[in-house]
């Protein structure tokens, strides 16, 4: 549905976006992840046709984005981080203006209005200026002109930036809602918002493309090697944590807490090591009590860190 091949953008000698691919298949919500400047805004204007590439080819729903940017257009619709709104217009009369800007015929237009504003939650306030509104409410507005037009391909840029935390949960949902009828990219420095909500993830740094994958393929990849989280009773925190570090293919143990006599770990393996078994049973051969036992994951952030090298550009900032 949407393909980028090499894809560059210069602005005289600054290079925003720096030879990038990748594709998103119908219906997936794809989170394109990045820290701010990182030329996340200036790859969505490229697939939008606001900007055209330097280098490289974009297409959207199979059309080109500089040989037929008109087909594009109808094709998608466009939030950006500012919703295009018009306060000194009600949500009826401004949607309804921006249905015949899309083309869609008289004929259609007014259910096209009313089924956008109950997709998006608007309806009850549909003839209210949009000045009146919260900032919750115009980002609703602001996503109903998206879809009004019933677009193959949905393009969100920061769509929860400066929402409060029910209007964020709000329009999480609604994205979720969309997925499947839509293809959605959804352009965040949030990490939470794509975990909760995408599919797969795109993250790029420096304009540079660094990862492309589904979350958990990413967490498992970077891990190289499994991490188990084991909570113990009955034993001394030093003797049990001695115990572990004597298990075969084990190349760390951390101790994370000691509560009402429960000891954690996180027990890390060399690679290409099981060891949840031979844990298991060195904790129940020393007399001790086996309370968990479970795989631990790498959390986006910590994925995102590593990848972008934001953990060592904060430790450089500290020194």
């Amino acid at each position: 549905m949407i393909k980028v091949e090499g894809l560059t953008k210069r602005y005289d000698r600054t290079v925003a976006v720096n030879n990038i691919s990748f594709e998103v298949e119908k219906g997936q919500i794809v989170g394109f992840l990045g820290p701010n400047g990182a030329g996340k805004t200036t790859t969505m204007r490229i697939l939008t046709c606001f900007l055209p590439p330097s280098e490289g080819t974009a297409s959207v729903a199979g059309f080109d984005v500089l040989q037929s940017p008109m087909d594009v257009k109808r094709h998608i619709g466009y939030l950006p981080e500012n919703p295009p709104v018009y306060p000194e217009m009600e949500v009826e009369e401004y949607l309804t203006f921006v249905g015949r800007l899309k083309g869609i015929p008289k004929a259609d237009l007014a259910l096209r209005v009313r089924e956008a504003s109950e997709k998006c939650a608007v309806a009850e306030v549909s003839k209210k200026l949009i000045s009146k509104l919260s900032k919750g409410y115009r980002q609703r507005v602001g996503l109903a002109q998206a879809i009004i037009h019933n677009p193959d391909v949905l393009i969100l840029d920061e769509p929860t930036a400066g929402l409060d935390p029910k209007q964020i949960h709000e329009t999480r949902d609604l994205i979720r809602s969309l997925a499947g009828a839509h293809t959605i990219i959804l352009s965040t420095h949030i990490l939470p918002e794509v975990e909760q909500t995408c599919d797969h993830v795109v993250i790029i740094s420096k304009g540079r493309m660094v990862a492309k994958d589904s979350v958990q393929n990413l967490t498992s990849r970077l891990r190289g090697q499994e991490a188990v989280a084991v909570e113990v009773t009955g034993g001394d925190n030093a003797a049990i944590q001695q115990r572990l570090e004597q298990v075969a293919g084990v190349s760390r143990v951390v101790a994370r807490d000691t509560r009402d006599g429960r000891h954690s770990y996180e027990v890390e393996s060399l690679p290409g090591c099981n060891v949840r078994g031979d844990v298991a049973r060195a904790v129940v051969e020393s007399g001790w009590n086996l309370h968990e036992l479970r795989a631990v994951a790498l959390s986006l952030e910590d994925v995102f860190l590593e990848l972008t090298g934001a953990g060592q550009a904060a430790e450089g900032e500290k020194q």
